[in-house]
């Protein structure tokens, strides 16, 4: 049996319509209610710090705003999976599976 990578959703800011989706600070807003959802769980006390999980991460590419969810998030808590794919189908955004490409040195993060 091979383990497979786990795939990455990009939920893009743009509805099924073509229209740019409302409010502009969507996408921060959705990465930041997924932010408790972190390798190691969340920490607390003078270590914490605010920050988005590696799971959901918000991102621009190609000028949309998007948030790109980890199907790892799955497996560590099925309910925020189901709420992020929820808010997506509730909100007639478009939702596309990609691979991401790796950051080189000055380069922002964008999909292939």
């Amino acid at each position: 049996m091979s383990a497979s990578k786990p795939r990455e959703v990009f939920i893009q800011g743009l509805t099924k319509e073509g229209r740019t989706f409302r409010p502009s600070d969507w996408a921060e807003r959705l990465a930041g209610a997924m932010s408790c959802f972190r390798p190691g769980g969340v920490k607390g006390g003078i270590g914490a710090y605010i920050g988005y999980s590696p799971y959901c991460v918000p991102r621009v590419i190609n000028g949309v705003k998007c948030v790109i969810v980890n199907e790892r998030l799955r497996d560590i808590e099925p309910m925020a999976w189901d709420f992020v794919m929820n808010f997506a189908r509730d909100n007639g955004l478009q939702v596309t599976e990609a691979c991401l490409l790796p950051e080189g040195p000055g380069e922002g993060r964008g999909a292939a």
